[in-house]
């Protein structure tokens, strides 16, 4: 099968498609037809090997896997002898795990992986676009935001941001926004309440306070956005820093305020998946919508890392096309 493979840490051109071994599914093992995945800003630190601290677990000196990506959509190829939640040509959306491989023409998934059926009304692209559970799983379970609350997203128009301006209005919230210039109307069509040009406006010296500071750009800090919080706000970061790794215990011990960063990434598959099936579900009822930047077949993968360096407004696809599909153009 083709596959984009990277053997060393480095910029954009060290990923290349190469031909790999197809993997065989083993007894409760699902292979799924990769139709579209992801390209994340996960992707691209693993790719890099930097920040330096992050080696200790793409790997230390090559990466640990060769082959990227986490979220994928795509078709029930094959199952093993003890499956019994899925069959041959079921469409599902799903997420690897922390050992990716979704950036290839097959990836092999236990059946009681992050799995949910893929809605009929959207496409593999637009449906993979909605399968990071980040942004949910920051509000719902770490702010518990509800029905009144005030949530400012900084780099709402990003691919976690989007979804947080849009789950923040499913739970009742009065959203700010915070973008740049090109995609002020996108987040305004989010259902953003206000919106804010970073590039003119400093939203912690604009007097405004809010119950969340989401920070999905990880381009803020703690110490900047706590003049900006209410007396019980709470600040997320998506970003780890030795400053916020210090600060989330310090300010659950002592203060009102509190910093709070979450490796979602490592949540249980089983949560995944719920979470997987409310999204499509919001998608189907029209309350949530993907927000595709660029779609980019495999064998421009390096290209779609390197627009991810450029910087981005909602998600990367890596489109894979079968036989079904149109051209990859």
């Amino acid at each position: 099968m083709r596959a984009a493979v990277y053997r060393t840490f480095g910029p954009a051109e060290v990923v290349r498609v190469e031909d790999v071994p197809t993997p065989t599914p083993d007894a409760e093992d699902v292979l799924i037809r990769v139709h579209a995945a992801t390209v994340s800003v996960t992707d691209a630190t693993a790719r890099r090997g930097s920040p330096a601290f992050s080696r200790l677990f793409f790997g230390l000196r090559r990466p640990k896997w060769p082959v990227l990506g986490s979220e994928f959509a795509g078709v029930v190829e094959a199952v093993g002898p003890a499956v019994t939640r899925l069959r041959v040509g079921d469409e599902v959306v799903g997420v690897t795990g922390p050992d990716f491989g979704a950036h290839a023409e097959y990836v092999r998934v236990h059946q009681d992986a992050a799995l949910a059926a893929k809605p009929a009304d959207l496409d593999f692209a637009e449906v993979v676009a909605l399968a990071d559970g980040t942004a949910l799983a920051f509000l719902r379970d770490k702010a518990r935001l509800g029905a009144g609350q005030t949530i400012l997203v900084n780099g709402a128009s990003g691919s976690v941001g989007s979804a947080a301006v849009q789950l923040a209005k499913h739970f009742g919230a009065r959203v700010t926004g915070v973008c740049g210039t090109a995609n002020l109307d996108l987040v305004r069509s989010l259902g953003a309440d206000t919106v804010l040009d970073h590039t003119t406006d400093d939203f912690t010296r604009a007097g405004q306070t809010y119950d969340v500071v989401f920070d999905a750009a990880g381009k803020s800090s703690f110490g900047r956005c706590r003049r900006v919080l209410n007396p019980d706000g709470i600040y997320l970061s998506t970003v780890p820093s030795a400053a916020i790794l210090f600060q989330m215990p310090w300010t659950a011990a002592f203060g009102r305020r509190k910093a709070v960063i979450a490796f979602t990434g490592l949540r249980k598959p089983a949560e995944k998946g719920r979470d997987l099936a409310l999204v499509t579900e919001l998608a189907t009822a029209g309350r949530i919508r993907p927000v595709i930047a660029d779609r980019y077949p495999l064998e421009r993968i390096a290209e779609a890392h390197r627009h991810l360096d450029r910087g981005k407004y909602g998600n990367i696809i890596l489109t894979i096309p079968g036989p079904a599909d149109p051209p990859a153009s």
